[in-house]
């Protein structure tokens, strides 16, 4: 028995072994998600942190131990943000006969997300630090966390609102679709954009 406690005192303090937790996790989470026919309450993000955060629990493990494995998928948010960029400029010819409806639409997007934030966040009373936090929680986990940072925010809240964020969205948005009567195929990629953006 104290071989193994050793053996885990050891391994809990290396990067590989989070890294290791986190991939497993979502994989794990991903083949429950395929089996309940990828249910909108069946989001891998979602069950991924159900199958991570008891671990941490139970290990007694602090965020930041785990954070130091898992900050290389942290690191991959850049480059996938990056990458979504790909579909955009695939469709840049009707992207292009669109601009000004498009652009209206972000305005009015960022403008409402941000400032029904900070109305609602500033009728609650909270801190200063907390609303800046929560204002650009509805952009993605790179950039949010990178405003947040810039403008005083606490990033670590930011990337748990901008995650809360981007589950809600992939959970609403299917049921959404379907009350829409938008095709199948098309809503289900939008399901795996709003999932993969937070």
């Amino acid at each position: 028995m104290t071989g193994v406690a050793n053996l885990w005192s050891y391994l809990s303090t290396t990067p590989l072994l989070w890294l290791t937790a986190t991939i497993l996790a979502y994989l794990a989470a991903d083949a429950i998600a395929r089996r309940l026919h990828n249910h909108p309450l069946a989001n891998p993000v979602i069950l991924s942190v159900l199958i991570i955060a008891p671990v941490l629990w139970v290990t007694k493990t602090e965020y930041a131990t785990y954070f130091e494995g898992a900050q290389f998928i942290h690191f991959l948010l850049g480059p996938a943000t990056i990458a979504l960029a790909l579909p955009l400029w695939d469709n840049r010819e009707t992207i292009g006969t669109s601009v000004a409806p498009i652009l209206l639409a972000l305005v009015a997007g960022s403008v409402t997300a941000a400032g029904s934030t900070i109305l609602l966040a500033q009728a609650f009373g909270l801190s200063p630090d907390v609303i800046l936090s929560l204002a650009p929680k509805s952009t993605t986990a790179p950039v949010a966390l990178g405003i947040s940072e810039a403008v005083g925010g606490l990033p670590a809240l930011t990337a748990v609102l901008v995650i809360l964020t981007g589950i809600t969205g992939a959970v609403i948005v299917t049921p959404l679709m379907t009350v829409l009567r938008i095709p199948r195929v098309c809503g289900h990629r939008i399901h795996e954009h709003v999932a993969t953006d937070s």
